[in-house]
């Protein structure tokens, strides 16, 4: 019996023995399977928990507590003892990643968000990381980003998973200056602004975002391609299976198609409250019968290219580049709320490039490397001479091809990310498995209302559809 009791007497201890062995054995199997960089921050962050008591007071980021506990007076009966202050610590949670660690604090009186923030740098130094940044995560709780490798000079590729995107109109950009995800929703933007040198990443930007969005039967894509003439050709020629129609550098081709999406635009126009039951399509979203129609233009200022000369060829080119500026004018304007998304991409989106017109109704811009300070307040607006550290020209280093500066959404600035690279045989992949979703729009619309396109645009309110005069040849 006495063997027993003292059997039953270290249970407890075993039991906390198997626990132990037992975290530790998945401790070192998620540390051996994780990757070498991954295997570093899991390291940092275990040197972060084991020097934060020390480090905390340091920094300023502790308290005195000089009220005694319920307990401290329960146990001072006589009222003689002298009670010894406390030093408060913010409790942390931390989490490692590739590029270096996410730490959750709660705040303390005296102790938050500004406390947290003027610490930063003392804490990247005493952390080992290239930056660290503060951020409020909901009341009373602080979210510190430490990278130990800077996620903007680190290339990455993304590989297509074939899937339909959980959340349809929403856009996996790449990763911020702190590793972060960043997301931007196009759920009724009419249009999207993207500038940037040749060869830093403009293109590779839609091939990424056409391959996340090809397996969605609620999208459709009909790119417009200036620096080429044929859809076999160029940098989205192994899309081109994922695409109901594709036009290359001639304009009269182009006008021709910017004339038909307006036309579809107008048809949309008249019959939408009738067939989807709403005024904007947003209310219901995209579907397989009722597509987001996506426009991307890269190179968009050939179709916008203001020709000078007086010889009638001259002048038809002339014609023809501003009919297509007031057509795309039409579908950035009046197409947003009908499932038009419209991406004019171009080096420098000047005034000459993009007219004012159509480029300041853009709420959401992008920009890669540019040379000039004229060439990013072009592109991001004039706060960006307040973000001088975030201007897209200090991106022009070989470094920083991919990466690109939009502003912040939800927080004043702008944010830096890296957006990853596509390669050809992943696009190809995706386009071929996707072609079966190809549906064109228009024949779409007149299954579900039983009238052509035409006969539905003739009922809308009279607009200026012809434009200039196109002078003959």
């Amino acid at each position: 019996m006495e063997d027993l009791n003292g059997a039953f007497g270290y249970a407890p201890y075993a039991v906390g023995l198997a626990v132990f062995v037992i975290w530790s054995l998945l401790w070192i199997v998620r540390y051996v399977r994780a990757t070498p960089m991954k295997r570093a921050s899991i390291r940092q962050a275990v040197r972060v928990r084991r020097t934060w008591k020390r480090l905390a007071p340091m920094a300023g980021l502790s308290v005195t507590d000089k009220t005694p506990t319920f307990m401290a007076e329960l146990a001072n009966t006589d009222g003689k003892k002298q009670h010894k202050p406390r030093v408060l610590i913010p409790a942390l949670k931390v989490t490692p990643d590739e590029f270096g660690v996410m730490v959750r604090a709660n705040c303390l009186p005296k102790v938050g968000l500004e406390e947290f923030k003027k610490a930063a740098p003392y804490l990247a130094d005493a952390w080992r990381c290239t930056r660290v940044s503060v951020l409020p995560d909901g009341p009373g709780k602080v979210l510190m980003r430490g990278v130990r490798v800077d996620p903007l000079i680190v290339p990455t590729e993304h590989v297509p998973t074939g899937r339909p995107p959980k959340e349809l109109a929403k856009w996996e950009v790449g990763v911020d200056e702190y590793g972060t995800p960043v997301t931007v929703s196009l759920k009724d933007v009419p249009d999207i602004t993207v500038g940037g040198l040749p060869g830093y990443g403009k293109t590779s930007l839609m091939n990424k975002l056409i391959c996340d969005w090809a397996p969605s039967p609620a999208i459709q894509f009909v790119p417009f391609d200036g620096k080429v003439s044929r859809a076999r050709e160029g940098d989205y020629a192994d899309l081109v299976p994922r695409m109901f129609a594709f036009c290359g550098d001639d304009l009269e081709a182009a006008n021709k198609l910017l004339k038909r999406l307006v036309e579809l635009r107008r048809a949309r126009s008249t019959c939408m409250k009738k067939v989807l039951g709403v005024k904007n399509m947003w209310h219901v979203g995209p579907s397989e019968m009722w597509p987001l129609i996506v426009i991307p233009m890269d190179e968009v200022h050939t179709f916008f290219r203001d020709h000078k000369g007086s010889d009638p060829k001259t002048k038809r080119l002339a014609a023809l580049a501003a009919d297509n500026a007031r057509l795309v004018e039409d579908l950035t304007k009046k197409g947003r709320s009908l499932g038009f998304l419209t991406i004019p991409i171009t080096q420098k989106t000047t005034g000459d490039a993009i007219p004012t017109f159509i480029r300041d109704v853009c709420p959401v811009g992008l920009s890669f490397a540019q040379k000039t300070a004229e060439a990013a307040v072009a592109a991001l607006g004039e706060d960006i001479r307040q973000w001088p550290d975030a201007s897209p020209i200090n991106l022009q280093d070989p470094a920083y091809v991919g990466v690109a500066v939009m502003s912040a959404q939800g927080r004043p600035g702008f944010v830096r990310i890296r957006t990853p690279y596509v390669p050809d045989a992943y696009a190809a992949r995706v386009a071929k498995e996707t072609a079966h979703l190809v549906r064109d729009p228009f024949t779409l619309l007149e299954e579900l209302t039983g009238q052509t396109v035409e006969e539905l645009a003739k009922q809308a309110p009279d607009e200026d559809e012809d434009g200039p005069e196109l002078l003959a040849a």
